[in-house]
């Protein structure tokens, strides 16, 4: 039984090692720096668009997530669906090749990422509903920490690779242009392969668990009207469950903070120290290693510590870190407390994701963890909006940066106020 926990332990946390490689690569780190930096007409306009892309996105997510989540409850289809998100995400991916420089690309790089995202925040619906058949409630934190952060690892090493193979060789060995941006678009290829190779294991290693009623596997129009009911059913259960409800707003608020501060680091960072691609891929690089370390870190301690306790103490190191780096102007200052930072970016999202594991019953966990991905998206359009609005208002990348720190300190504090779970 233990050598069976232990392989499907593995093969779930495989699945953070794939997919991690786009919110890193392309959200984070080079797409999103190559759509501000080489197609948009200037970077204040680049953050902007990136940002309503992004708000679309999160009402898309919103809509999408918590009743897909109830299907698969009902219809036991978690690994399908699954299996759709993850050939969505790598084939919109794979799609941003064609997004070549300047103006005239915006709308079809902006569609792509938006597709990717919608499939990518989706597909971890499934895959976190799928934490509790892999570790027993004692180890639920330490196997999501670890998963996390290898997660952190998967996505350095597919930003090594983009950085070794296809940014630094000038000439390029595979006959990439750089005129046209070749050894950048060719990332969001290597991403594609890199999720498609990596991310089926765990869609071999954990089956579905049986549907809650006796005929297995109904068809999908039954499984979509039992989904319906067993959301509206959870939803009007919150207000009974004080501790979830509390836990889920506090989500709302938080989790736009972190999603917003991914998506934008890198291109704040290019825009307001002038930093070129290989020194973002760099800095991406070495923030990675600094949050799987604090992921996997604090996921030692934290059955121990406490899912919230970890919770706080990550957002509130980050946001005294985020104010530091939003006013200092010293480049080498900005990397010191942007990988200080880093080591808690993690624990916030990992503890999250065990908490939701513990205060879910079984029969229902896709369903809260579509509310938990609702939790994070349903407020998710007002983080970029609020960035984009300030950011266009007063034509200053510092400022609309400023606004994800007013989402975490919320965030936390409404956690903070709740007793101790």
């Amino acid at each position: 039984m233990n050598t069976s926990l232990t392989r499907k332990a593995w093969a779930w946390a495989l699945y953070d090692w794939a997919n991690s490689a786009f919110p890193t690569v392309v959200s984070t780190f080079v797409i999103a720096t190559y759509f501000t930096q080489g197609i948009a007409a200037d970077p204040a306009t680049g953050q902007a668009q990136w940002g309503w892309m992004q708000t679309l996105a999160g009402i898309a997510i919103a809509l999408l997530s918590p009743v897909l989540g109830a299907v698969a409850d009902a219809g036991g289809r978690r690994r399908a669906m699954l299996l759709l998100c993850t050939l969505v995400t790598a084939l919109a991916t794979g799609l941003l090749w064609f997004a070549t420089p300047g103006p005239g690309s915006a709308l079809w790089a902006l569609l792509c990422v938006g597709i990717a995202t919608v499939g990518f925040e989706l597909g971890t619906v499934f895959y976190n509903a799928m934490l509790p058949q892999v570790a027993p409630p004692e180890r639920l934190g330490r196997i999501s920490g670890l998963a996390w952060g290898l997660g952190y690892a998967g996505g350095l090493a597919c930003l090594v690779l983009c950085l070794v193979l296809l940014v630094q060789p000038d000439p390029s060995p595979l006959g990439l242009d750089r005129a046209s941006a070749g050894h950048l678009r060719a990332t969001a290829v290597l991403v594609a392969v890199w999720m498609l190779a990596f991310g089926w294991p765990v869609l071999l290693a954990l089956p579905d668990p049986p549907p809650p009623r006796p005929d297995s596997h109904p068809a999908w129009g039954e499984a979509v009207r039992r989904g319906l009911a067993e959301i509206l059913g959870v939803l009007r259960g919150l207000p009974r469950r004080p501790a979830m409800a509390r836990f889920l707003l506090a989500r709302l608020f938080y989790t736009d903070g972190l999603n917003t501060l991914f998506a934008f680091g890198a291109i704040y960072a290019a825009g307001r120290f002038g930093m070129g691609f290989e020194e973002i891929l760099l800095f991406g690089i070495a923030l990675n290693i600094t949050a799987g370390l604090g992921a996997a870190g604090f996921g030692l301690v934290e059955d121990r510590l406490g899912a919230r306790p970890t919770v706080l103490v990550a957002l509130g190191c980050m946001v005294v870190l985020g104010l530091a780096l939003v006013l200092t102007t010293e480049k080498n200052l900005f990397w010191g407390l942007a990988l200080l930072l880093g080591l808690f970016m993690g624990p916030a999202q990992s503890a999250s994701r065990t908490l939701m594991a513990r205060l879910a019953p079984p029969e229902e966990v896709a369903a809260h963890f579509g509310l938990f991905a609702l939790s994070g998206r349903v407020t998710g359009f007002l983080g970029p909006a609020a960035l984009a609005a300030v950011t266009e208002a007063t034509g200053s990348q510092q400022a609309g940066m400023g606004t994800v720190l007013v989402f975490l300190a919320v965030g936390g504090g409404i956690l903070a106020m709740g007793p101790r779970q």
